[in-house]
């Protein structure tokens, strides 16, 4: 049987099942328009014989494309209890079922779906929304919404789903909604909705290419334009096992979106939102291909935030997930330029980004390597840690700058003794030389007071 005479057939049953309401609703949540219908209870799929399954499996799939008014808790409290409840059924159905996935269900399934699941998703409630410090507007459908995500999740992982027809159905357009749907403020959204894409990802070979490239469009958005979309940590999870999956070597377009795409995110404000999902993106592609060691430390050391000590100590967090897992080899290459950095974060006022600098002493690997190339490192280091040794406000941070200062002395004494001896000496000629412009600034003063006192003696002559 086609699919035409089939769906032709169940028609006449579908509009049975759904009754013309008197009262319009006002729209499901938010800003949904709802159908001007109401809901009948049809028989359980269970009761009635195998034969009449499928036509009913239908009938309810289209029966559960009416949306209901949530922000109205009173309004079409029957209609919403039958279509609970029937979801809750199919979600069984095809968990429990076998061979109920046929051909016929594949687009009914999905025009359910999108009829649910896509929508215009409305600006928040509060228009200075601080993800940081307010909690989310959570999606008042959530009831319904929740048992169609069941749904569409036990649809792609049945045993029977069969992605020759599923991609029927599922393309780029679907696939591009999908997406959209990433900057709900619900969390529980798009927590499914990871998972969801995900799967997809897995069984669709023809749309992973376009999956990453529309995400690529996400991250350029967010960080070039908008810099606000909700769902950029859970977009970057999947992409930590995209990325986990990508054979070797790399293509040359997988490196590109590292370093054009990945590396630009860490400028945003809102970093510590993803942060963590981030630095394992990262990560994974330094295990994959060392050489992206050096490209990968000097972008994050171009973008190292001047002003936000919060994003400093997260920068520095990172640093050391990429020196915990760094080829010595790569470690040489980028060794100057970062612990330049490292002892500009050990000389910061701010205690939180010194004591992360100096925790880098305690990490066995990165203590090893520091060993190997101290000869480069210790000068580096020195200054920043001597003077902090003295000035640093901190008793927590002058004890672990101590700590460090003693490992480089166990390392290396006699390099260790050249510099102390070095820096005194260049503080000798520092104190020299600010003395001395103190001394030049006195002088000037005195001069300008002279100076004034023979204007005021001339005016005085002329005066009388």
């Amino acid at each position: 049987m086609s699919s035409g005479t089939f769906v032709d057939r169940i028609d006449p049953f579908a509009k049975r099942s759904l009754k013309k309401k008197t009262k319009k609703s006002q729209g499901s949540s938010r800003y949904r328009n709802t159908q001007d219908v109401e809901l009948q209870a049809l028989p359980f799929l269970k009761d009635v014989p195998s034969s009449e399954q499928e036509e009913l499996f239908i009938r309810k799939l289209r029966q559960c494309c009416v949306a209901f008014d949530f922000m109205d808790p009173v309004a079409d409290l029957k209609g919403k209890e039958i279509k609970r409840a029937t979801l809750n059924e199919l979600v069984e159905y095809i968990t429990v079922g076998r061979g109920v996935l046929t051909e016929p269900v594949y687009p009914e399934i999905i025009k359910m779906i999108s009829a649910n699941l896509f929508r215009t998703l409305p600006p928040s409630d509060n228009p200075d929304f601080d993800p940081e410090e307010d909690d989310p507007t959570l999606e008042a459908s959530w009831p319904h919404l929740q048992v169609v995500y069941e749904f569409f999740l036990r649809f792609l992982e049945s045993t029977d789903f069969q992605p020759t027809i599923g991609k029927k159905v599922i393309d780029q357009k679907f696939v591009l909604q999908l997406l959209d749907l990433f900057d709900s403020e619900d969390p529980r959204e798009r927590d499914f909705l990871k998972t969801v894409l995900h799967r997809i990802y897995g069984k669709f070979l023809g749309l992973r290419a376009f999956i990453r490239k529309q995400i690529n469009n996400i991250f350029l958005r967010f960080v070039y334009e908008t810099e606000h979309f909700n769902g950029v940590g859970e977009l970057l999870e999947i992409l930590g096992s995209i990325i986990n999956g990508f054979a070797l070597p790399l293509k040359s377009e997988h490196k590109q979106f590292l370093v054009k795409v990945l590396l630009p995110l860490h400028k945003v404000k809102c970093l510590s939102l993803y942060h963590a999902q981030l630095a394992y993106c990262v990560v994974q592609f330094i295990e994959k291909d060392a050489t992206l060691t050096e490209p990968v430390v000097r972008g994050l050391l171009k973008f190292w935030p001047k002003t936000c000590s919060q994003k400093e100590v997260m920068f520095l967090g990172e640093i050391e997930e990429i020196l915990d897992v760094i080829e010595p080899a790569q470690f040489v290459k980028i060794q100057e330029p970062l612990f330049r950095q490292i002892a500009k974060c050990v000389s910061s006022p701010h205690f939180q980004v010194a004591e992360r600098a100096l925790y880098f002493w305690n990490g066995e690997y990165i203590l090893s390597l520091i060993e190997e190339n101290i000869q480069v490192i210790m000068p580096i280091m020195f200054p920043a840690l001597y003077r902090m040794s003295k000035e640093h406000w901190n008793p927590t941070i002058i004890t672990l700058i101590y700590n460090v200062l003693k490992t480089f002395m166990e390392m290396n004494p006699k390099l260790f003794d050249e510099l102390t001896t070095s820096y005194k000496a260049e503080r000798q000629k520092e104190k020299k030389r600010e003395k001395e412009r103190d001394e030049l600034w006195k002088r000037l003063g005195e001069m300008e007071i002279s100076h004034k006192q023979q204007q005021a003696a001339v005016g005085a002559a002329v005066a009388k």
